[in-house]
């Protein structure tokens, strides 16, 4: 298991580098133990440098566990088609406390590699569009942050410096 890594952290503003070495005992325990971080922490999608690694590397399980073929594991994902809108309440492990409605695709679809180097390609709609949108945001350096008015956004980072003065964050 990881430690999640909080907003603040440079590590989360910076676009994270390509994974080049596949099918490796490194990659799978790294996988795993982001599944286990993310299940703990009860997310339903945990991006790499969320845990400190830059790498393009993001693991979503929309059924937060019940369903073990829900679990996608992305490697260097690509956004290739959004359709539709939605607006919905998202939250983020690494800013934890803060729910805000984000504005986002309706449809997505992704190609990835898999931890074998395999191309594929998903389509999510809904919360698995979502999800997807939101985590490869995180291997761009992008925070859902990013998606608020800059008065929102402001206030939330206003809360979240003065609960780093108070040592609470």
């Amino acid at each position: 298991m990881f430690k999640i890594v909080k907003y603040g952290d440079p590590i989360l503003e910076r676009p994270c580098a390509p994974v080049t070495e596949f099918n490796t005992k490194e990659l799978q325990e790294l996988v795993e133990g982001m599944f286990e971080t993310m299940y703990a922490a009860k997310g339903v999608g945990l991006a790499a440098p969320q845990v400190g690694i830059s790498q393009q590397l993001t693991v979503i399980d929309i059924s937060a566990g019940e369903d073990p073929a829900q679990k996608l594991v992305l490697i260097n994902p690509q956004i290739v088609a959004k359709e539709g809108l939605q607006t919905g309440e998202e939250g983020c492990l690494s800013i934890p406390g803060f729910r805000e409605d984000v504005t986002r695709a309706w449809k997505t679809t992704v190609r990835a590699k898999n931890i074998y180097g395999e191309d594929f390609e998903v389509t999510g709609e809904e919360l698995l569009s979502r999800a997807l949108q939101h985590e490869i945001d995180h291997l761009h350096g992008i925070l859902f942050l990013q998606h608020l008015s800059p008065l929102k956004r402001d206030l939330i980072k206003r809360k979240i410096r003065k609960l780093m003065k108070a040592g609470e964050w």
